[in-house]
């Protein structure tokens, strides 16, 4: 575990199953890691019930900020505007008294609220969730796995390159090998927004040396041996994430290196985010915090987009010499 004191604000009415779970989860979180502060950002009874449980040592690095309105996981995205607990966690972040900001509701309100409180980051027309799988030849990162359900294919090359960013600085892949998920490998392949991203892709530059390998297919997220990061729009994304898990659960669990994540970090937005799966349960909410701090602890957000800015600045100088005019920016 990193050193250094992280201060998460945690949405404790975000969830199916919230606040009992979410208030699991911190309980487990807090004892885990005697550098991590948490903001409750709910009903005080809950945060109570979670105080209660702690020792004197523990409570003295929490503190509560009382909401008792929530955005039902059926609601619509723009209810995250509203008095709500993830719109005061984001407040909680904007303002400086918190590092980082962890919910397991609605993905779209938390997003919705993320952007309008936050911001994006200059380039990204869509921020992206993405999610770590372990697979056979090691970790594979794929996005979006739920934040854009129909992006353009100049949202899919921008996410190309916050993929290859993010597996450089959160897992320490060296020039991370990229590919779009499609239904075969062969050039052409694929609907209209998958055919014109790989055309794209074959000719964009990519972050910490990564390189684009092509058109993959789903077996490629589960095996690892093609690609480091896999790309693909937020609604097929979520369908393959649970469609694993599903598959883990008809094997008789996870393998010994762990299962489908039910948190995903959000990418492009000026903030550190962790977005958790709406069923998550107790473990899951405390894996969840663990990545908020160990993203903050790592400055995660700062380097990708500094290997964003990296990657532009070379591209923009680059795109004076072209002469075509058919290509699909990335930005």
């Amino acid at each position: 575990m990193e050193p250094g004191t992280a201060r998460i604000a945690v949405d404790l009415l975000g969830g199916d199953d919230a606040p009992a779970v979410v208030v699991d989860g911190a309980l487990r979180a807090m004892r885990a890691d005697p550098d991590l502060h948490l903001l409750l950002v709910g009903p005080t009874e809950a945060a109570g019930e979670l105080i209660g449980a702690l020792d004197p040592e523990q409570r003295a690095r929490v503190a509560v900020r009382p909401v008792d309105a929530a955005v039902g996981m059926g609601d619509h995205p723009a209810a995250a505007r509203a008095d709500s607990t993830v719109r005061a966690a984001v407040h909680a972040l904007r303002e400086g008294s918190a590092d980082a900001l962890v919910s397991a509701g609605s993905t779209g309100a938390t997003v919705t609220a993320v952007a309008l409180g936050l911001g994006r980051w200059p380039d990204v027309r869509r921020p992206a969730l993405v999610a770590t799988l372990p697979a056979v030849d090691g970790p594979v990162v794929l996005l979006d796995v739920g934040g854009s359900l129909e992006p353009r294919p100049a949202t899919l090359a921008r996410h190309a390159a916050l993929g290859a960013a993010y597996a450089a600085v959160a897992h320490g892949v060296g020039a991370p090998r990229v590919g779009l998920l499609s239904v075969g490998t062969e050039a052409g392949k694929g609907d209209r927004a998958r055919r014109l991203a790989d055309s794209a892709l074959v000719a964009a530059a990519l972050p910490s040396g990564g390189r684009y390998v092509g058109l993959v297919e789903g077996y490629d997220v589960s095996l690892g041996t093609r690609a480091d990061v896999v790309v693909t729009d937020g609604f097929t994304g979520n369908v393959l994430l649970k469609a694993i898990e599903g598959a883990y659960a008809m094997a008789g669990g996870p393998p010994a290196g762990g299962g489908a994540p039910r948190a995903a970090a959000l990418l492009g937005v000026a903030g550190t985010v962790v977005v958790c799966h709406g069923a998550a349960q107790g473990d899951d909410l405390a894996s969840g915090i663990a990545l908020a701090a160990h993203l903050w602890r790592r400055r995660a957000a700062d380097q990708v987009r500094a290997l964003l800015d990296g990657v532009d600045a070379g591209d923009r100088t680059d795109r004076t010499d072209r002469t075509t005019d058919t290509e699909v920016r990335t930005s």
